[in-house]
C-alpha cells in the first residue's frame, strides 16, 4: 500500500464497503422475514442478489472493458449508496426485493471492473499479495460486519444499517475517484460491435487454457460449496443437536479459515508455485470437510472446518490469478464477468439440488459427498494445469491468455469465414505486434520446460 498509493485507495474502499455490505445483509434479511414469515421471500431476496451478476456477466461484460472502469466503479458506489437510502423508507417484500435486485446490477459491474484493473495498480510482483490483502479484508468484513449489523438492527432497526451501508459507498466512490483512470487500464479498449465482444468473451474464456481451467475446476468447487452452505444450519441443530450457538461457531470458524487462508496463499504461491497451491487448496477443503462432516460433536467439527476454508481462501486468490493473468487487460472485465456469472448460475442451481439432497439423505451425508465433490475437484484441477509451468508461472499464464487473445483477433467474423480485425476507437485495426512477442514468449517457455524435464 506504501508503493502503490493507488492500490491503497482500492484496498481501503474495498474495506468500507465490503464492512458495509455484510452489515446490511442481515437486516435485508431479517426485513423480509419479518414482513412475510416465510423462506420463499428470503430465497427471493438471495436470488436478487446474485442473479443479475448472471444476466450483466454472460450479456454486458464486454462494457467493463469498452468504458472507463474507473467511472463504472464510481457509478455503481453511488447507484448503491442511493438504493440504500431508497431502503429506508419501504416495507413492502416486494420493493425491497426489487431494490436488492437493482443494487446486485450495480455490483455486477463494480466487481469485474476491480479485479480487472487491480494488475494495472501494482507491480507484477506484488499481485498475488495485492489478491491475498483484498480476498483478506473481504473475508474480515464477512466476519465482523453482521455482528455490527445484528447489533444496530436490535437496536435501532433496518434503517440505520442501510444508512450506513450508503454512507460507505459514497466513501468508496470518493475513494476511487482519487485513482487516475489510466491506472486501471493498460491500453486502448478494442471493440468490433456489443455482441462480437460478448460472444469474443465468451470464446476467451473457452480457448485460454489458465481461464478454462478456472471455468471448469471451480464451477466443480461450487457444487461441495452449495452442499455445505445448504446443509450448514441442519447439520448444525439437527445432525449435531447444537442449536444456533453451534451454528454461529461454525459461521465464525469459517471467516478465521478463509481469512487465514486468503492471508498465507501469497507466501504458499511463493514456495510451491501456483499449479501445486491451487490443488492442495482444493485437495483442503475435501480433507477438512470430510473430517468435519465425520465428526461427533460441534467441538470436533470446528477444527476441519478451520483447516477447510483455509483451503478455500487460498483457492480463491489463485483463481483471481489465473483470471488476471490468462486474460490480457483489454479482454480481462469480460472474461472476469463472464467466469462470474457462470459461477453464480452454477450456485444457484446446485443450491437447490443441495435442498432436496439433505432433505432426503440428511445433513451429514450431503458435507460427505460435498467433500468428494472437493476431491475430484483437485484432482480435475491437477489434470487440466499440466501444461503450467511452475517455474514459470507468471510468463506460462500471461502467454497463453495473449496466445487466445490474439487468435480471437486472427479469426474475425466466423459467421463470414473471413478475417475482421479488431478495432480501436478510431476504427484503425488494432495493432498486432504484440504476436511476435507471444510467440517469443511461448518458445522460451517451452525451452524451460525441455530443461527442465529433459525432454520436449
Amino acid at each position: 500500500m506504501r508503493r502503490s498509493p493507488e492500490f491503497g485507495l482500492l484496498f481501503l474502499a474495498t474495506a468500507g464497503s465490503a464492512f458495509g455490505t455484510y452489515l446490511a445483509a442481515i437486516a435485508l434479511t431479517v426485513q423480509v422475514y419479518d414482513e412475510t414469515g416465510s423462506g420463499v421471500w428470503v430465497a427471493a431476496l438471495l436470488i436478487a442478489d446474485f442473479a443479475p451478476i448472471v444476466v450483466i456477466g454472460l450479456l454486458f461484460g464486454p462494457l467493463v472493458d469498452r468504458l472507463s472502469r474507473r467511472r463504472l466503479m464510481v457509478l455503481a458506489d453511488l447507484a448503491r449508496a442511493g438504493l440504500f437510502v431508497g431502503l429506508m423508507f419501504v416495507d413492502s417484500p416486494a420493493a425491497i426485493v426489487a431494490l436488492a435486485a437493482l443494487v446486485g446490477v450495480a455490483t455486477g459491474f463494480f466487481r469485474p471492473a476491480a479485479y480487472a484493473g487491480l494488475p494495472n495498480l501494482v507491480r507484477d510482483d506484488e499481485l498475488t499479495n495485492a489478491n491475498s490483502l483484498l480476498q483478506t479484508v473481504e473475508t474480515l468484513a464477512w466476519m465482523i460486519g453482521p455482528v455490527a449489523g445484528g447489533l444496530m438492527l436490535t437496536a435501532w432497526g433496518p434503517a440505520v444499517p442501510y444508512a450506513v451501508n450508503a454512507v460507505t459507498f459514497l466513501v468508496s466512490a470518493l475513494l476511487i475517484l482519487r485513482i487516475p483512470e489510466a491506472k486501471l487500464r493498460s491500453g486502448e479498449s478494442v471493440t468490433a460491435g456489443h455482441w462480437r465482444d460478448v460472444a469474443d468473451g465468451i470464446r476467451l474464456v473457452v480457448t485460454s487454457l489458465p481461464l478454462r481451467s478456472v471455468l471448469v475446476v471451480w464451477n466443480v468447487v461450487l457444487l461441495g460449496i452449495a452442499a455445505i452452505n445448504v446443509a450448514e444450519v441442519v447439520f448444525a441443530k439437527d445432525t449435531l443437536d447444537a442449536g444456533d450457538i453451534g451454528f454461529g461457531l461454525i459461521v465464525g470458524a469459517s471467516g478465521v479459515g478463509l481469512a487465514i487462508g486468503s492471508y498465507l496463499a501469497a507466501p504458499s504461491i511463493g514456495r510451491i508455485g501456483l499449479r501445486a497451491h491451487y490443488v492442495l487448496a482444493i485437495a483442503l477443503m475435501g480433507v477438512g470437510w470430510g473430517g468435519a462432516a465425520l465428526s461427533p460433536t460441534i467441538y470436533a467439527v470446528l477444527p476441519f472446518v478451520v483447516v477447510a476454508t483455509i483451503g478455500n481462501g487460498g483457492a480463491i486468490v489463485a483463481n483471481q490469478l489465473f483470471v488476471q493473468r490468462g486474460a490480457p487487460d483489454r479482454y480481462r472485465g469480460r472474461a472476469l464477468a463472464t467466469i462470474m456469472s457462470t459461477n453464480y448460475a452454477v450456485l444457484g442451481v446446485a443450491m437447490a439440488i443441495a435442498g432436496l439432497l439433505t432433505n432426503e439423505f440428511g445433513a451429514r451425508s450431503v458435507w460427505l459427498g460435498a467433500s468428494l465433490v472437493y476431491l475430484f475437484a483437485a484432482a480435475t484441477a491437477l489434470a487440466m494445469t499440466r501444461w503450467l509451468a511452475s517455474s514459470r508461472d507468471e510468463h506460462a499464464l500471461e502467454a497463453h491468455g495473449e496466445a487466445a487473445a490474439a487468435a480471437l483477433a486472427r479469426n474475425g467474423d466466423g459467421a463470414t469465414g473471413e478475417p475482421e480485425p479488431v478495432r480501436g476507437h478510431d476504427g484503425q485495426p488494432a495493432s498486432t505486434s504484440g504476436l511476435e512477442r507471444i510467440a517469443s514468449l511461448l518458445e522460451e517457455i517451452d525451452h524451460t520446460r525441455e530443461l527442465e524435464t529433459g525432454r520436449p
